[in-house]
């Protein structure tokens, strides 16, 4: 509920406080008074996208600040904490409009978006009235009004959740189908490629053992000849000459005493080393040893590995990983077909259970189409229109996550009278009556939004403005409803009036608010009966339609 409105220089309000109340509030005043800009000032708060210029003439800034009670449940609460705002049972707007035009909006003292602004704001306002495009008069939300009067929320969510998995396994279907094709058009080349690599069956580390291979036995015959020369040493002029060395000492060494003990001690050490040279070069000579067609082999197993890693463009080392992916694809393609025919299979299945869950939300919403019709019919009849026709259409549409049905509220005014869009048949005044009509059908018992109807009350008088008085203040029962009026009838219905005026201060033309007592309620209303000049029968008239329950 709106609680409370402060407006700071915006067009022709200098400095306006108000604070409405639960009920019909009811706003009147002469035309061009400023009460269009009231509904300027909520929306613009609102984040309501509306004049490009608010900002009063010579103030630096305008400012707006609204707020609103928020009962525990309201909608407007999950909105607060998906922006990650302080959530209250209070909520305060503000937004401020530079004289350059800069916007910059605060809910509960935190900075936030004009988005965010407008999320909040379908939680907490409606505004109806003749040229109202965003409420009743908009085809597009009349598939949604009906499924809130039908309380058709369990079917949509079942609907809801059968395009989703239909979506899903359609997306499915059509992956995989663009993965077998384009698997399928490089078949040939993956056969080709998987059996020459399996042919040639690389390892990791092949390369290079095949490389060292191949240059160790490239400088084989280079470094024979010197390596057998050292060899030759080894085994004849050292070994012997170390070995007779030895028993020289040995057979002096007990003349020595102990002074030989340690050379003798160290050349044999020395023979032990000698024979370990000797065994190490011996096998490097053996190594060198190959058949000539030895190297041509190598070469050509390394030339292959090589090439093979060109031709895929990866490392030498990664041949065999990359033969096990091209492997996996092959065994996606063989096993495509049957994975295919098993996603189709379950699209299907799943189009199926849409296509049934689509036909029991069409079935309810015909169902609650004619409750609504004959409800909206009951309540044209206090509204003086009898003889027209309303009448919820519903045609095939396309299918979505509501379902298939094209939801349309139309309306003929008088009986065989071809039907049409409610904006398009009906004149102002009917026009007016009808949303008044829709809008008591299709108020919720648990709906927490302000209700602000715009002059929906022009074109009408007499009976049938009462009859929009006393629908109004119905309405407002339980509720809060704002109702700017034109109309002594609508305007005696309030249970709360303020007049709106203007003035001149200092050559400023200026707009204000003023709440009004039982006294100033009778004149105000006179003044709507009769025009500027109040007579002792306009007064009377006035205390007349007050007093009428």
């Amino acid at each position: 509920m709106l609680r409370a409105l402060d407006i700071r220089d915006l067009l022709i309000i200098d400095h306006l406080e108000l604070t409405f109340q639960p009920g019909l509030n009811v706003l009147t005043g002469e035309t061009g008074a400023g009460k269009s800009i009231l509904l300027d000032s909520l929306g613009f708060v609102l984040g309501w996208r509306g004049r490009a210029e608010l900002v009063r003439q010579g103030a630096a800034q305008g400012e707006v600040v609204a707020e609103f009670d928020l009962p525990s449940g309201h909608a407007a609460r999950a909105v607060l904490e998906e922006a990650g705002l302080p959530v209250t049972d209070s909520l305060i707007l503000r937004r401020v409009n530079t004289a350059d035009g800069r916007k910059t909006a605060w809910v509960n003292d935190r900075r936030c978006s004009g988005e965010v602004l407008r999320a909040l704001s379908d939680t907490l306002l409606e505004l109806h009235g003749q040229h109202d495009d965003r409420g009743l008069l908009n085809p597009r939300g009349h598939r949604a009004m009906l499924d809130e009067f039908s309380g058709a929320e369990a079917l949509l969510a079942e609907v809801r959740a059968a395009w989703s998995a239909t979506a899903k396994a359609r997306k499915q279907v059509t992956e995989t189908r663009a993965a077998l094709e384009a698997v399928r058009a490089e078949e040939e080349f993956l056969r080709h490629a998987v059996a020459e690599l399996d042919k040639l069956d690389p390892e990791p580390g092949e390369d290079e053992t095949l490389d060292a291979r191949r240059r160790q036995m490239q400088s084989a015959e280079r470094i024979r000849g010197d390596i057998a020369r050292a060899h030759s040493l080894l085994t004849e002029g050292a070994e012997s000459t170390m070995g007779e060395a030895q028993r020289w000492l040995e057979a002096v060494a007990g003349d020595a005493g102990d002074a030989l003990e340690e050379p003798l001690a160290a050349l044999s050490r020395a023979m032990i080393e000698l024979g370990d040279a000797q065994s190490g070069v011996e096998r490097f000579l053996e190594g060198l040893d190959f058949n000539p067609g030895d190297l041509e082999d190598c070469e050509e197993r390394l030339f292959a590995i090589r090439g093979l890693a060109r031709k895929h463009n990866v490392q030498p080392d990664d041949l065999a990983a990359h033969a096990d992916v091209l492997r996996q694809k092959l065994q996606a393609l063989d096993a495509g077909d049957q994975n295919l025919a098993d996603q189709e299979k379950a699209l299907r299945a799943a189009e199926a259970a849409y296509t049934a869950a689509a036909e029991r939300l069409s079935a309810k919403r015909r169902d609650s189409a004619a409750t609504l019709d004959a409800a909206v019919m009951a309540e044209l009849a206090p509204l003086k229109m009898e003889r027209a026709v309303f009448h919820t259409e519903i045609a095939a549409g396309e299918a979505g996550p509501e379902g298939v049905d094209a939801v349309a509220f139309t309306v003929a005014t008088n009986p065989g009278a071809p039907a049409g869009p409610l904006n398009k048949i009906a004149s102002g005044g009917e026009l007016s009556r009808f949303l008044l009509a829709l809008k008591v059908c299709l108020r919720g018992d648990e709906d927490d939004k302000t209700l602000i109807f715009d002059e929906i009350d022009r074109g009408v008088g007499g009976a049938t403005a009462d009859a929009v008085g006393r629908r109004l203040k119905s309405l407002a029962e339980g509720s809060q409803v704002l109702v700017v009026t034109h109309s002594p009838q609508v305007a005696a219905q309030g249970a709360h009036h303020w007049r709106v005026q203007k003035s001149v201060q200092e050559g400023v033309t200026l707009s204000e608010v003023v709440p009004l007592g039982a006294d100033d309620r009778v004149d105000e209303i006179a003044r709507m009966v009769s025009g500027d000049r109040i007579t002792p029968e306009a007064r009377a008239a006035a205390r007349a339609l007050l007093s009428v329950e």
